[in-house]
């Protein structure tokens, strides 16, 4: 069994400073979890997701490695653009150009289980696993523009059946079965300018902190 992780360290100094209004007093709108956006659940975003973040040929190109923000545009398509945690559990800052109109689509936390060989490992059992990961989580933060999201227990969200991660390869690797769970939030889309978003969660082994400054342009 393979296991992947996108490793989620949380901004613990951080939060302790930050405001505890809730997000809806902001022009920010955090999207209900069961809305679905673009034709899809937000389950099925996760699933995409994933599938986005294992395409990479490795870490030297990839937006869940990148320590700055260079490589956020890459493979970037349709309504819903994807912001990443890391590899690491060290605090990563990076700073990001994004289109306009574009919903945001990313995790506070999140794990991801698979099989390198199909067949080895059911379905039910990679699910299983995963959720076990999950079920330990027990601190998530969101700041966008200096104002705390509050109820992100909510936002948990599970790949629908188990998927392919990495079907974005051109078969140059199988990731399958594999199922996904964490703590995912969409935004709508951010006026022109300058945005600040904090997020990250904490849990089991699991840690991530992460800041984007998003200029929408």
């Amino acid at each position: 069994m393979n296991i992947s992780k996108l490793s989620l360290a949380l901004l613990f100094s951080l939060a302790s400073q930050l405001p505890t209004s809730s997000l809806a007093a902001s022009p920010v709108t955090l999207i209900a979890p069961k809305q679905v956006v673009a034709g899809k659940t937000q389950g099925e975003w996760s699933s995409a997701w994933w599938q986005w973040a294992h395409s990479f040929d490795g870490e030297d190109n990839s937006p869940v490695a990148d320590k700055s923000g260079d490589y956020c545009h890459l493979k970037q398509q349709g309504p819903v653009w994807f912001l990443t945690g890391t590899y690491s559990t060290q605090r990563t800052i990076r700073t990001c150009t994004v289109p306009k109109d574009k919903y945001l689509y990313f995790p506070l936390i999140n794990y991801m289980v698979n099989s390198h060989i199909p067949g080895k490992i059911s379905c039910q059992g990679v699910t299983e696993a995963v959720r076990e990961s999950i079920d330990g989580i027990h601190m998530l933060i969101l700041e966008v523009d200096g104002v705390r999201a509050t109820k992100l227990e909510a936002h948990r969200q599970v790949s629908p059946g188990c998927f392919d991660a990495g079907a974005l390869t051109g078969g140059r690797v199988k990731l399958d079965p594999a199922a996904a769970d964490g703590y995912y939030v969409m935004l709508k889309p951010l006026s022109p300018g300058k945005h600040t978003i904090n997020f990250g969660g904490r849990g089991n082994d699991m840690s991530q902190a992460v800041t984007y400054t998003l200029i929408v342009e």
